[in-house]
């Protein structure tokens, strides 16, 4: 299963982390996988050409994304992104679940 996990701090979104595989079907056959990663990759593209500044991001065992700007456009991507992610979830809830993690200060 697929864990998306988002950090907020004062509900602002500070960080979010994909981890694990979908296991909907063999490696590189895994819709849900390729849904993920559509999802992931034109989210930060569109945010890198607004502003290369406001976010850094890994690709690794896990793929992590930090928001270093508070920003209303790239907040609003964001926002998108988890939109898309949670309507993924409804369609595949074996496959992939968002949890979020709220601190305040």
């Amino acid at each position: 299963m697929i864990t998306v996990t988002i950090k907020k701090n004062n509900s602002q979104i500070k960080q979010i982390k994909f981890s694990g595989h979908a296991l909907y079907d063999d490696y590189g056959k895994d819709i849900v996988c390729a849904g993920v990663s559509a999802i992931f990759t034109t989210t930060i593209n569109a945010i890198l050409r607004y502003d290369q500044n406001a976010i850094f991001y890994e690709v690794k065992e896990n793929v992590l994304l930090k928001v270093l700007k508070e920003d209303k456009i790239v907040y609003l991507l964001i926002l998108n992104m988890i939109d898309l992610l949670k309507e993924m979830n409804k369609d595949y809830p074996k496959n992939i679940i968002i949890r979020e993690d709220v601190e305040d200060e």
